[in-house]
């Protein structure tokens, strides 16, 4: 299944997320991924983001990724991500972006259908709505459940990932649901993307 959209046309069906306490290695993670994955560099501020970035990048054209960096458009912009992943709190920030004529791909965090809403609002190319399965994150809160969150993806005027407990089992649990596609954090790894 494609991601529908202009911008969103260029995600993949599968999206990992890099996390510094379960992917501590994060061009190692990069560099298991299968070549056309989308990959989140998500830094959290870390000292040496440029030099990760620098190297996940020279992965991700290497492997044929599609790199994108949370929240930090000048670490974007330094080492040539595709695009710009943005925290629910920080949707404004997005919507600045895209005002001022960023059209790069960019994906947002939703955790309710309102935040759903507004990441269309505020001009993103897609979510990812978490968590729909019991999550090992510290912050991942309560799982929203399969038919709920598919309820909600089916509602939102944007393309929805499924993120939160989706590993290999739980991914087939997902397939003709309404979600464009999947995302996680170190759980399905050279598998390919599974398209749902």
């Amino acid at each position: 299944m494609r991601v529908r959209g202009s911008a969103a046309g260029a995600l993949p069906p599968l999206i990992a997320l890099t996390d510094p306490a379960r992917t501590p290695d994060a061009a190692g993670y990069a560099a298991g991924l299968e070549p056309g994955s989308g990959l989140i560099y998500r830094h959290f501020g870390a000292d040496d983001r440029f030099e990760t970035g620098r190297a996940l990048a020279s992965i991700a054209r290497e492997r044929g990724l599609v790199l994108l960096v949370s929240a930090d458009p000048e670490l974007a912009d330094a080492i040539g991500a595709a695009g710009l992943h943005w925290p629910e709190t920080r949707l404004a920030q997005a919507f600045a972006r895209r005002c001022r004529g960023d059209r790069r791909p960019f994906t947002s965090a939703a955790h309710s259908p309102l935040a759903l809403a507004r990441a269309r609002a505020s001009g993103v190319d897609a979510a990812l709505f978490s968590p729909v399965f019991p999550s090992a994150s510290p912050s991942a809160g309560r799982a929203k459940g399969l038919w709920a969150a598919a309820a909600a993806a089916r509602r939102a005027a944007l393309p929805v990932y499924a993120l939160g407990g989706v590993n290999t089992q739980t991914a087939a649990r997902l397939e003709n649901l309404g979600f464009s596609g999947i995302a996680c954090v170190g759980a399905i790894r050279s598998a390919g993307p599974t398209r749902t």
